[in-house]
């Protein structure tokens, strides 16, 4: 586990294996640094860098060894860009790169120049982010994996109740977006949806959440028509997972609903071998919202959250639902199933039905829904849609507050129209074209009235198939689970609806 902590220490006498020092352009290339750093060690370490040829680009990683000009055995400078124009997303990045790019050692200091409670928030999230590994699964070879850099530290004031306040908060949402990749990254035989229902308890343990989880029988109890007609064709049955935090004082209640699909082979409608390599990825929504609920927990904004997650593995057994079939979601719908590949909105629809039921302020789904989203919007950029653009919009401002790529996309009239069934009330598959905008188009028919409703489309951003980048890691990512916290927090805080 690696500890982080404050530390009013000279920068120059931390005996650590490497100190991380900002290299910013703007003009003139110059180390960023508190005083700490005397001034001709300052002025050798950026006559060293110039040599290295660093150039102060953003996020430009540059090696030396300290030469004695400070205590650490190692110099990392970091390009920070210009400056002027930093943002807290770009800091995120630059610690997230820095630390991905020293594992194998022990112990790091990042000097911080200014360190203000956002600043210090932003690097810290960003570096445990950006030091984070997934070994759980490796024999033989684990010991020549490289591990985590251990122990982290940041130049400021351990005294100070706003840097404090700033690092823990960095930590819990760090820590929660990290067990959110584990879970994404886990193999679907060691994840069916019995396996999430037991890791939802095990993480709400000792937290003031409350957890019920829903078997089979009171699934086909209840006429939960989408979560059984997708999970009737695994071995491993179907569950409904309902997490509740509820502070005393609370005045307003948001809901979270993440599609929990343990593994998706596309049920009847095959999908491709390759294609299902990386379908472990497709229950990243509820892995956001089982992370997030927990860091909420430990946050305490006031504001009642109840997570919901429907959760199945998509399977083509005996007993597989068929391309032409017609299922009754919860509530009493009827859908026309043309594709069973098209699963995860089924599953959600129960949930979205059941959730309402409650009577929230509001609604935010996550799901890797659609591959039509990664050709509107590629892999690092999720699509928020709703249909009240105004509660849209108010959604993709939290998801930039929380520091995660989102862009608003609409729900054309024309698209629910694609989803008519002759013998049914909807059909589960439009005409595909704009696939991502019917599929939401599909789900608002399950919002009632009135009731602001957003849903987050993340299928290329949950599952980072390429290599690392910034504070991303190759596999999960932990989408959503920024946005999902942030929501909460700007829910209690009158930011939303």
């Amino acid at each position: 586990m690696t500890s982080i902590a404050l530390t009013s220490t000279p920068a120059a006498d931390l005996a650590v294996d490497a100190l991380i020092i900002g290299i910013t352009t703007g003009g003139k290339k110059h180390v960023e640094g508190p005083p700490a750093i005397p001034d001709k060690a300052r002025k050798d370490i950026e006559r060293d860098l110039e040599l290295l040829g660093a150039t102060g680009k953003l996020g430009e990683i540059t090696r030396m060894p300290s030469r004695g000009l400070v205590k650490a055995r190692m110099i990392v400078g970091i390009g920070l860009g210009d400056v002027r124009i930093l943002d807290y997303e770009k800091v995120r990045r630059t610690a997230g790169s820095a630390l991905r790019s020293l594992a194998g050692i022990k112990s790091v200091a990042i000097v911080i120049t200014l360190p203000d409670g956002p600043r210090i928030e932003a690097i810290a999230e960003g570096a445990l982010l950006g030091n984070y590994a997934f070994h759980a699964f490796r024999g033989k070879s684990a010991d020549s994996q490289p591990a985590p850099v251990e122990k982290i530290l940041l130049t400021g004031d351990p005294k100070d109740k706003e840097q404090v306040a700033a690092l823990e908060r960095a930590q819990i949402i760090a820590n929660a977006v990290n067990y959110a990749r584990d879970l994404v990254n886990t193999p679907p035989s060691a994840l069916p949806p019995e396996e999430i229902a037991q890791e939802a308890i095990a993480a709400m343990k000792k937290l003031p959440v409350r957890v019920e989880v829903w078997d089979e029988a009171h699934l086909e109890e209840e006429e939960f028509g989408g979560i059984l007609a997708v999970g009737q064709g695994s071995a491993n049955p179907p569950r409904l997972i309902r997490l509740e935090y509820a502070p005393r004082g609370a005045k307003r209640t948001v809901a979270l609903i993440g599609k929990g699909v343990t593994f998706d082979s596309g049920g009847l409608s095959l999908k491709p071998p390759k294609s299902m390599e990386t379908m472990k990825c497709d229950m990243s929504g509820a892995a956001a919202v089982i992370a997030a609920m927990g860091a909420i927990a430990r946050l305490k904004p006031k504001v009642r959250v109840v997570g919901w997650i429907p959760t199945v593995e998509n399977m083509p057994g005996g007993h597989a639902q068929r391309p032409g079939d017609v299922i009754t979601i919860y509530g009493g719908r009827t859908v026309e199933v043309l594709n069973t590949d098209a699963e995860g909105r089924l599953i959600l629809a129960d949930a979205i039905v059941r959730a309402s039921e409650e009577k929230p302020d509001l609604i935010v789904d996550a799901a890797t829904l659609t591959g039509a989203q990664t050709i509107a919007l590629g892999d690092r950029t999720s699509g928020v849609m709703g249909r009240s653009d105004e509660f849209r919009d108010k959604v993709w401002e939290s998801s930039q507050r929380a520091g995660e790529i989102m862009w608003h996309m609409p729900i054309p009239e024309e698209s629910r129209g694609t989803l008519d069934s002759p013998i049914a009330d909807i059909k589960n598959i439009g005409d595909g074209k704009g696939g991502m905008l019917s599929a939401a188009a599909f789900l608002a028919e399950f919002v009632p009235d009135g009731l602001p409703w957003a849903h987050l489309d993340i299928a290329g951003p949950a599952f980072n198939e390429g290599g690392p980048h910034g504070y991303t890691p190759k596999g999960g990512t932990g989408a959503a689970v920024r946005t999902f916290i942030q929501v909460a927090e700007d829910t209690a805080e009158g930011l939303l609806p």
